[in-house]
């Protein structure tokens, strides 16, 4: 959960003689390797000493181990876009596209690494993010096959807040990227709230990042096969290393394939996932590595938009099986299949000029056979009325950000200083039909299913072209502990929209330019406390259209953070709180009965947040969160004073396993989670309430040489709860129970 501004990570490096340390992958590098030894001859002090100076810089985008600093526990060798031994990272690149300790990070950033994913059993980016503070990732439960509804601090960042490796991956209406697997994955990161002076277009409540693998330059390996609840069989592998002696082309490929059903009736869950990483290090000083994925999903629609009466109360003494189906089995897809490719390339021009430059293209097609329910047409029989839809989706999108980051002093004040170029060119197209079928209704308590459907008329069949051309700075400033940040960016952004829908065929286009900033001070005292507060703002053209076919206004946002970092000495830790006040305009709302958004006008959103994790030497982990999120509509036609849908004002969760180190169980592994979500308004009225909801995890787990046999179990006791409701006919069950075995080999 990571709804409101804190982060509180805490964590120790585990000895190299641990049982989690002797089966840990070696740590990945794409640092420049290091050369071989010369003659003393030919080498000459002056220029080993140069190669010296530059082997220790570090850049943003291609990072090496980072030297101690006062403030940072820098002992685990980590990098921003790293991996992290252990719950807990303690520098990113997310926040300033440089690579700065979190605790000299005057925002709020939860990272959840591989070790955390692993051990709770996290097989999507929404279960991933379940124990994280302010941020949920499954808001339409767990049998959302679109993986839509990402919330952060209270607001819907699913078509605004998903970037990998920095840059954004656009979504509309129908087609998201959030799907990815995060076996693939690194690390994902949040930064809540405003973050447009660095990423130009995003969501007010913040974003999230997909930073990917990187290739090794220590061989490894490591394959997976698992099995468990709802038919599910999966494989995966990762491995990596350098392909030549010298060590200058080094390489990465994973994958997962799976097949698997979900809990919901003739719903599937199939994937094959594929990526290939390959880094060229030409010299010292440059870097390039190209990036790709595939990811093709054959699974069924999810999302049934079952009734209130009989899921979140009883209909006349009788419940809705969380299994019900709603649809046509013969018309039941919604098949996606997702390829990005791009390079970040690294060159420093001296000790303390580095350019940058990260590219992606990124690709989806999706196509929609689903019927799902539209509300009783006979609530006390039971009779569903359905809505039939085909549809296919495309979006392409293209995205460069160029960056140059400098390093320098004027007087006492010392600066990292950034500024930087991008461009993102995205097209969407969607075509949908209407579809019948002979039994327009079903009995959602004893459902005869139709297997019949016919294809009726077009009713959507529109394109959007977005282009966006942002230039930023950024000034990182230290007087001694006291810091600084500023930046600014601005953006210009050309939409246009073409619809063809006989007998009319229209095009319009809009134009936006917007300047937005950020600043922040902090100051770090030598306990490891670090108070700060900052200011930010965003900018969010939108990807999409209203009911009425018309193109959305920008959305725009302000933040007031104030917040507390604390990183005990000695323990490679961190700790955060955070209070925050943010508002958000022209706020764009998705309508599942219209399958459209519509801008409802203001919504502000308080809170705090608490978070905390840590990875102890013996073999102990723990992540603790904590979100209080007010948020209330405060302009709007109708509903000014109403809180939001889907948005609990209280969640919090506590996951902690324990590894044995010595005596004859060393190896074995247990643990468990606990997850609370408050209630939630179920419509934009506040007519009803969605009730709030606790459920239990499980881990046990036995590591012994290169083996790892391991049980994760979700929803523990199959409590049985609705995880959200967008109107009186638009509820989702969350997941129940589902147990999941893993064998796993490394080498």
């Amino acid at each position: 959960m990571l709804l409101l501004g804190a982060v509180s990570t805490f964590s120790l490096v585990v000895p190299f003689g641990s049982v989690e340390a002797q089966t840990q992958i070696p740590a990945v590098t794409v640092d420049a390797p290091v050369e071989r030894a010369r003659p003393a001859a030919v080498a000459s002090s002056r220029r080993a000493a140069t190669r010296t100076s530059r082997a220790n810089r570090r850049s943003s985008a291609q990072p090496a181990a980072p030297t101690q600093s006062a403030s940072s526990n820098g002992a685990t060798g980590e990098r921003a876009n790293g991996p992290v031994r252990g719950f807990v990272a303690t520098r990113s690149g997310t926040a300033t596209k440089t690579d700065t300790p979190l605790i000299e990070t005057p925002q709020s950033v939860s990272v959840v690494t591989t070790d955390q994913v692993r051990n709770q059993g996290a097989v999507s980016i929404g279960e991933a993010l379940r124990y994280t503070a302010g941020v949920s990732g499954d808001v339409n439960g767990g049998s959302d096959t679109r993986f839509g509804a990402l919330q952060i601090r209270g607001f819907d960042t699913t078509m605004s807040g998903l970037y990998v490796d920095g840059l954004r991956i656009p979504s509309s209406n129908y087609v998201h990227f959030n799907g990815l697997d995060p076996y693939g994955a690194e690390r994902l990161e949040v930064l809540k709230g405003p973050s447009s002076a660095m990423y130009g277009g995003s969501g007010t409540g913040g974003i999230l990042n997909y930073v990917t693998k990187l290739p090794t330059a220590q061989q490894f390996g490591e394959v997976s096969i698992s099995g468990g609840s709802f038919n599910r069989y999966q494989g995966q592998f990762d491995m990596g290393g350098a392909a030549n002696k010298e060590g200058t082309v080094l390489w990465r490929l994973t994958g997962v394939v799976r097949d698997g059903q979900t809990q919901v009736d003739f719903t599937k869950d199939n994937r094959v996932f594929i990526a290939p990483a390959v880094t060229f290090k030409p010299n010292e000083d440059t870097t390039i590595t190209l990036l790709a994925n595939y990811q093709r999903d054959r699974a069924g629609w999810g999302l049934q938009f079952l009734p209130a009466s009989g899921t979140v109360w009883p209909n006349n003494g009788r419940t809705i099986p969380v299994s019900f189906f709603a649809g046509v089995p013969s018309f039941n897809a919604f098949n996606t299949e997702i390829a990005t490719a791009g390079y970040q390339l690294s060159h420093n021009f001296t000790d303390n000029i580095t350019f940058r430059q990260n590219l992606r293209y990124a690709y989806q097609h999706n196509e929609e056979k689903t019927f799902y329910g539209t509300g009783y047409t006979d609530e006390a029989a039971g009779q569903l009325g359905r809505f039939g839809s085909y549809s296919n989706s495309y979006i392409n999108s293209f995205a460069v950000d160029n960056q140059l980051q400098g390093k320098f002093n004027t007087g006492i004040l010392s600066h990292t200083t950034l500024v930087g170029l991008d461009y993102r060119n995205t097209t969407f197209r969607d075509t949908a039909f209407a579809v019948t079928t002979s039994a327009p209704e079903i009995n959602v308590f004893n459902p005869v299913y139709s297997y019949d459907w016919a294809l009726g008329g077009m009713y959507d069949n529109k394109g959007i072209k977005q282009s966006q051309v942002g230039l930023y700075a950024q000034d990182q400033i230290k007087l001694g502990r006291l810091s600084f940040q500023l930046g600014g960016r601005q953006d210009f952004v050309t939409t246009q929209l073409d619809t063809n829908l006989p007998p009319t065929d229209t095009s319009t286009s809009k134009d936006a330019s917007a300047f937005t900033g950020r600043a922040a001070v902090m100051y770090n005292f030598d306990n490891g406390i670090a108070p700060y507060f900052s200011y930010s703002e965003s900018f969010l053209p939108q990807l999409a259209t209203s009911p009425s076919g018309q193109m959305l206004d920008p959305e725009t946002g302000v933040q007031y953070e104030v917040g507390v970092k604390y990183q005990p000495l000695g323990w490679n830790a961190l700790f955060t709180f955070a209070a925050f006040d943010l508002t958000r305009d022209n706020v764009a709302v998705y309508v599942p009965a219209t399958t459209f958004y519509e801008q409802i006008g203001q919504v502000k959103s308080r809170g705090i947040e608490l978070e905390g994790s840590m990875s102890l030497a013996d073999g102990w982990n723990l992540r603790a969160a904590y979100a209080y999120i007010d948020a209330m509509v405060t302009q709007d036609p109708v509903n000014v004073g109403k809180a939001p849908v889907t948005v609990p004002l209280n969640r919090a969760s506590l996951w902690s396993d324990y590894t044995l180190q010595n005596g004859m169980l060393a190896g074995l592994q247990f643990g468990g989670g606990v997850r609370y979500v408050g209630a939630t308004w179920g419509d934009d009225a506040n007519t009803f309430k969605v009730g709030s909801a606790t459920v239990l995890d499980a881990l046990l787990a036995y590591t012994r040489d290169n083996w790892r046999l391991s049980l994760n179990v979700t929803n523990l006791a199959d409590t049985r709860y609705v995880a959200a409701c967008y109107g009186l006919s638009g509820c989702m069950y969350a997941e129940g129970r589902k147990a999941i075995g893993k064998l796993t080999y490394r080498w």
